[in-house]
């Protein structure tokens, strides 16, 4: 079964989530098998077009999965060449103000999550608690009320009987609500299963900063009706950040400036992690390149990089017309913009072999470069295939023409995804993320333990590797003050809680500038880190121009994605604010 030399967590995933069972649950597929369902899935596209080199894209597309050089995001690894056939991660779906339009909105979520796709919601349209409703002559339960059933809802649903459902729920920092919005998930059983972010606009960030008071607007009627101080409301945020990891912020007027379809609609959404804002309806399809292998000989190999760049966004164009949509509108807009998003995973590795710390200036260099070269060799990509296939229908509505390209394929190519579980797959590390610690449990079915595997290389290769030393290692996660392993081996080999928060926001802003779409990355805090920490961290991102941000401070829960020195067990956690893409 494990010819494809994948490590003996990869394979117990794999035989959970992903390779086909009957209908007794037993595993009936193996990796190579499931690889060569989605390689032919996806390549069955190119018979809409001209089809003559099938077979050999087929092989491609084969091959650099199974050389665990590109991965697709979960449902398209766990539906391709299946009858449930839903391959796209990320949605965002509208929330009107009315309760056909809520619970419209409930169902829908529902069909996603059960074929195995992730929900964002913006509920600032919703009136707030208190407003009138004329139809009964009574008043507004207000929207923290209604997300308590979208959580109900997905509580109950298996995302096709492997994970429990993930979702985004997000609030204008100027709702009436926002206070209830913000303080929404101090008791820890409610709202599960959702990540909460405000949409921080530019003029709250001013009003911040002058510290002074803002409106909240009702957005029935949009007219003012209190005043908050900006500070004040900052502070709660950050509070409540610091408490439980929730909310995150959102820049939503940075998101919305790089909107590449301004004239078919504004975004107020994102996917459950905060990289994928999209629109109404919307949906995205991911992948990530397994950036540890892209290296050969301490340096990266910018060419074997270009060419795995351009079959993966040829695999990404082809999921967009092989793909079962869960709802005619979601067909319709994501066939008419064609986002997709190709980012990365294994950074940490990489830096790791290039003999580069990750909180070095050097590795801010080195991200910027690497997506700068994502992304350009994405879009040049992109306008090949919408030179032969026809550019996406809303082009002559999007920025691309403006700024004289003559076709583009998709509105997006790139997104910086958190890779949860495809990276366990493919042995990287998660997204552009720090190692989480050097030897770790990762609390997904019963616990997994890992240990870096260039450090046991290297400790083995040195002569300094004992099962003492592992399990002290274990204990703590980091190395930094492990006194008896050498210095410049303790400085490559960073753990998240090594890193300060301020080298954490600029990795994620030094990425961000070259990534169309957002990136998402969890500045991973010490326990012992104080409120002023995360509201500098806010601060600092926005200045940066990131897209959004996501704190975590290291037991703030009692249930976490990953750990160092406890084991527990649970399927899905907010611990990290990661879900597997």
């Amino acid at each position: 079964m494990n010819k494809l030399n994948l490590t003996p967590n990869a394979l117990r995933v794999l035989e959970n989530r992903y390779l086909k069972k009957n209908e007794q649950g037993k595993v009936i597929e193996t990796p190579h098998e499931m690889f060569r369902r989605v390689a032919h899935a996806v390549a069955s596209a190119e018979l809409l077009y001209d089809g003559r080199n099938l077979e050999q894209i087929e092989q491609e597309f084969f091959n650099i999965m199974a050389n665990l050089e590109f991965l697709p995001n979960s449902p398209t690894l766990m539906n391709a060449g299946t009858d449930i056939g839903q391959l796209s991660a990320c949605f965002v779906l509208p929330v009107g103000d009315s309760m056909e339009q809520i619970f419209g909105a409930v169902k829908a979520m529902a069909i996603i999550h059960q074929s195995g796709g992730g929900t964002g919601f913006s509920f600032s349209n919703l009136r707030p608690k208190g407003d009138v409703v004329k139809s009964t002559g009574g008043v507004a339960s207000g929207p923290v009320s209604f997300m308590r059933v979208f959580d109900t809802a997905t509580e109950v649903i298996k995302q096709g009987g492997r994970r429990r459902g993930a979702n985004m729920g997000i609030l204008r920092v100027d709702h009436p609500d926002i206070l209830e919005f913000i303080q929404a998930k101090e008791k820890e059983e409610l709202l599960e299963n959702f990540n909460l972010s405000v949409a921080v606009t530019d003029k709250f960030i001013e009003t911040v900063a002058k510290d002074s008071e803002y409106f909240l607007v009702n957005p029935r009627t949009y007219k003012k009706v209190a005043k908050l101080n900006a500070n004040r409301v900052f502070d709660l945020i950050v509070k409540n950040a610091w408490k439980t990891g929730d909310p995150g912020v959102i820049f939503i007027d940075e998101i919305n400036r790089h909107n590449p379809t301004p004239e078919v609609g504004k975004i107020e959404s994102t996917n459950p992690c905060g990289e994928q804002p999209l629109l109404p309806y919307e949906s995205c399809n991911l992948g990530s390149i397994n950036l540890s292998k892209m290296v050969m000989n301490k340096q990266i190999d910018w060419e074997k990089l270009r060419q795995i760049v351009k079959k993966a966004i040829h695999f990404l164009d082809n999921v967009i017309d092989v793909n079962k949509y869960p709802l005619p509108e979601i067909e319709k807009i994501t066939k008419s913009n064609r986002k997709i998003g190709l980012g990365v995973m294994g950074f940490a590795e990489m830096l790791i072999q290039l003999g580069i710390p990750y909180d070095s200036d050097e590795a801010l260099l080195i991200g910027e470069r690497l997506m700068n070269f994502i992304t350009t060799e994405a879009k040049k990509k992109s306008v090949e295939l919408g030179s032969k296939r026809g550019s996406f229908s809303n082009f002559d509505k999007s920025v691309w023409k403006g700024k004289g390209y003559k076709s583009m394929r998709s509105a997006t190519v790139t997104t910086v995804a958190p890779t949860g579980s495809i990276g366990i797959i493919a042995d990287a590390s998660s997204g552009i993320e720090p190692l989480f610690a050097v030897a770790f449990v990762r609390q997904i079915m019963g616990g997994l333990v890992e240990v870096n595997k260039f450090f046991e290389d290297i400790a083995k290769q040195k002569k300094f590797y004992t099962k003492e030393l592992m399990d002290e290692i274990v204990d703590k996660g980091t190395i930094r003050d492990i006194e008896y392993i050498p210095e410049g081996i303790r400085r490559l080999f960073a753990t998240a809680l090594d890193i300060s928060p301020e080298m954490h926001v600029r990795i994620q802003a030094a990425f961000q500038k070259y990534t169309e779409n957002a990136v998402s990355k969890t500045v991973n805090l010490p326990n012992s880190a104080t409120p002023v920490d995360i509201k500098n961290v806010y601060l600092l991102a926005y200045e940066l121009k990131c897209k959004g941000i996501t704190v975590y401070r290291y037991g703030s829960k009692k249930e976490q994605v990953l750990y160092t020195n406890v084991e527990v067990s649970s399927d899905y956690s907010r611990g990290c604010r990661i879900c597997s893409v």
